[in-house]
């Protein structure tokens, strides 16, 4: 079960570790990296809406299986859908990109 105001926390201080590096997209990769699950979380017409930057698998696999597997995770405030999108493509392996 997500919790959303842990997500609005995470992503909260993402925000910040992002804002005070030098070099933001470096800092925004390293994010990325450093967890199983990354969650973009945007305003939508109902609340919130998210979506799977990395770590589909690991949670295809937890739903097919009914387990409680231990992952990292972390969320990302974008401003919409598109950004969320674009964020999955942009740091994506490059294998990936290139199938896409």
């Amino acid at each position: 079960m997500l919790d959303f105001n842990e997500l609005r926390e995470l992503a909260a201080d993402v925000r910040v570790f992002v804002d005070i590096a030098e070099d933001k997209a470096e800092a925004l990769r390293a994010v990325i990296a450093a967890y199983d699950v990354v969650l973009a979380i945007f305003p939508s017409g109902d609340g919130m809406g998210l979506h799977v930057v990395k770590g589909k698998g690991i949670l295809d696999k937890i739903a097919n299986s009914r387990s409680h597997a231990m992952y990292s995770h972390t969320a990302i405030a974008v401003p919409d859908l598109e950004h969320a999108e674009v964020l999955k493509y942009l740091t994506a392996p490059v294998e990936q990109r290139i199938a896409a």
